[in-house]
């Protein structure tokens, strides 16, 4: 894991001026909106999480979760995670992770959602690979079209991540007890070259993205989640399977 890293909840002014200045680091050549220190402080003190990975005495990583409600059930919204480049493949995104999920079961919260882009499949790998998490909502264009650079002038498609915390799925994945997806009973296919696009190819990418929108929104209305990802020589498939099997 990462024996040198810290997680802990925030709990102070300087610790939530300290989740902006990692956003600002992380982000910076992105354009992105910083979420202001008030909004770590609001969260931290109306039942919202925000969870810190210090390396010693230098926070390194964050999580900033919302508290919501949703059929008079309360779960967590997952906002915003985000670690230094300094300490990345150094599993401490997956240490966030499992520290939010420890700490929303203490108050007897079963339930967190997040969003992500579907682009990125190395996030999808995480998401239901190794956390056991599936999602069953797809939300086009969910910030609207932006002008960062991270965004490419695409709409802000997103999935909803749904991850259900004391599920035998979510325990053996945290446990890394099951292996990776090779087959399911529908599958989208985001092909190999979609890196080199994201760089050089916009409007290739614009048409791969309506493309994957349509068979998610296809898929989902047919009753079927997302509930892994596999790797394979021409690109990533989304593993789907119907919702009665979870």
């Amino acid at each position: 894991m990462a024996p040198d890293i810290l997680i802990r909840k925030c709990a102070t002014l300087d610790e939530f001026h300290r989740c902006v200045d990692i956003q600002r680091e992380i982000w910076a050549e992105s354009d992105l909106e910083t979420e202001p220190y008030v909004t770590f402080v609001v969260a931290a003190n109306t039942g919202g999480q925000v969870i810190g990975a210090f390396d010693g005495d230098t926070m390194v990583g964050f999580t900033l979760g919302l508290v919501a409600l949703r059929d008079n059930i309360p779960y967590i919204h997952s906002h915003m995670t985000g670690v230094l480049a300094s300490h990345r493949d150094r599993r401490v995104g997956r240490l966030l992770k499992l520290f939010q999920r420890e700490e929303a079961l203490h108050r007897h919260i079963r339930h967190v959602e997040w969003t992500f882009d579907p682009l990125e499949t190395r996030n999808a790998h995480f998401n239901f690979n190794r956390l056991g998490a599936i999602c069953r909502q797809f939300i086009p264009n969910f910030y609207g079209v932006t002008s960062s650079p991270l965004h490419r002038g695409l709409p802000t498609d997103r999935l909803l991540v749904d991850w259900q915390l004391d599920t035998k799925r979510v325990i053996a994945a945290i446990n890394e007890l099951v292996r990776d997806p090779v087959e399911g009973p529908a599958t989208i296919h985001l092909p190999s070259e979609l890196d080199q696009w994201k760089q050089d190819n916009p409007e290739r990418l614009e048409a791969e993205q309506t493309r994957i929108r349509q068979e998610f929104q296809h898929w989902f209305a047919k009753g079927y989640a997302v509930t892994g990802v596999r790797f394979t020589l021409s690109g990533a498939d989304y593993v789907l399977a119907p919702w009665s099997d979870f």
